[in-house]
């Protein structure tokens, strides 16, 4: 389980590259192709769709090919699109790039958050945060790789440094042995005589009923929206930092290390704080504060005091994920093989269009208008939070409330 989680952990980091790559270096990206920031919500809308695509054929690959199968071709295919990002094709080309990028490391995520969450019955928030917060160094460290080669004029090479750690990671996956876990990790669906599959009833598509399929809804929304608003952040806010405070190009690009630093850091602590406060408590927490912070970044006119929220911002978002995740999984008893594919699906969803809508915004709107507009999406993000704070569910094997 050690080395499982140990790999699964430098998967997540080059999951963080992978997600951050393209919002460190959008502005001189954008200028060298001769494109507005219209265009390059565009480019992020075509890479979450590519991860949404990832996060749903993943349960049907997993059963034809095997978890670990799912997680080579993810990772090749990464790999593969990294290196044709750093080629820099036609701008028409960077959308099918994206597409192929976001497949990959959707299905990485998904995956492995599947295994950890099925395999890990006591402590999953724990295990769960450790795979975040290596998301998390991989989503800081990005930035801070891509600031100076922005500054040398070497930005491209930014995608060939995510192309390297990838090809690390497919190798350990690729020679990694798992012990006991081999059999988990290889294990493919059995093919069904035709016979007796006409004979037998057809299984039940979901395994949710009655009251499950309201909490479902209230998280896909809350899914949908969260990531929607976090990638929102992290690839227009080297722009809006530009637009707000005057920033050069590569000194913007430090302000999401400076939000990563402050998520990798929270990481550290979330799940044991959650496990300890209840999974309820720290997801309603977390959003009330993000949404306090998200009202006063306007006000914020001074370059010291946009970092203090950034940073803030970073600190009290980073466990919202995977506690929120495992949150939904607990509520949603006997439905662990799939409620963590449709929220990571949903927050791919929201990982499209909610950077579309902000693209959009930063070429049509005031920069306050747009941070206006974050605010408004961590408000009915907080009164979702609310709303799964007030739900009661009882285990069926232990008749006690999920905590």
């Amino acid at each position: 389980m050690k080395k499982l989680i140990w790999i699964g952990c430098l998967s997540y980091f080059v999951i963080g590259l992978a997600h951050v790559v393209l919002g460190s270096i959008l502005p001189v990206l954008l200028k060298s192709y001769d494109q507005n920031y219209s265009a390059g919500g565009e480019l992020i809308f075509s890479q979450f769709s590519g991860f949404l695509a990832g996060v749903m054929v993943s349960p049907l690959l997993n059963r034809r090919l095997g978890k670990r199968g799912s997680i080579l071709i993810a990772t090749g295919l990464l790999l593969v699109a990294e290196v044709a990002y750093f080629s820099l094709p036609p701008w028409g080309w960077m959308y099918v790039i994206a597409v192929a990028a976001g497949f990959g490391f959707g299905m990485i995520e998904a995956v492995i958050g599947t295994i950890i969450i099925a395999a890990i019955t006591e402590g999953t928030a724990v295990a769960m945060s450790r795979l975040e917060v290596l998301f998390g160094v991989g989503a800081l460290v990005m930035p801070l790789i891509a600031s100076p080669l922005i500054a040398a004029g070497w930005w491209r090479l930014s995608f060939l440094i995510v192309a390297g750690f990838t090809l690390v990671s497919l190798i350990f996956w690729g020679r990694g042995h798992f012990g006991s876990l081999q059999s988990v990790l290889d294990e493919r669906a059995p093919r069904r005589d035709k016979t007796k599959a006409l004979s037998d009833k057809p299984n039940k598509p979901l395994p949710y009923s009655g009251k499950q399929w309201g909490i479902l809804g209230l998280f896909i929304v809350f899914f949908f929206l969260y990531v929607g608003t976090e990638m929102s952040l992290v690839n227009f806010m080297p722009a809006i930092f530009i637009a707000k405070l005057g920033m050069s190009e590569s000194s913007a690009a430090l302000t999401v290390t400076f939000f990563w630093l402050a998520m990798s850091t929270g990481r550290l602590f979330a799940g044991i704080l959650a496990e300890k406060i209840s999974y309820r408590v720290y997801v309603l927490g977390s959003c009330f504060l993000t949404l306090l912070l998200l009202i006063a970044f306007p006000f914020a006119d001074h370059r010291f005091g946009a970092f203090a929220v950034i940073l803030l911002l970073g600190l009290f978002m980073s466990g919202i994920f995977s506690i929120a995740l495992v949150f939904s999984s607990k509520l949603l008893p006997g439905a662990e093989e799939t409620t963590p594919s449709i929220m990571i699906a949903a927050g791919g969803i929201g990982g499209a269009l909610l950077p579309l809508l902000m693209g959009w915004a930063m070429d049509h709107l005031e920069v306050a208008k747009v941070a206006g507009l974050l605010t408004a999406f961590a408000a009915v993000l907080f009164l979702l939070s609310l709303a799964a704070w007030k739900v009661r569910i009882e285990h069926p094997d232990r008749k006690s409330q999920v905590h």
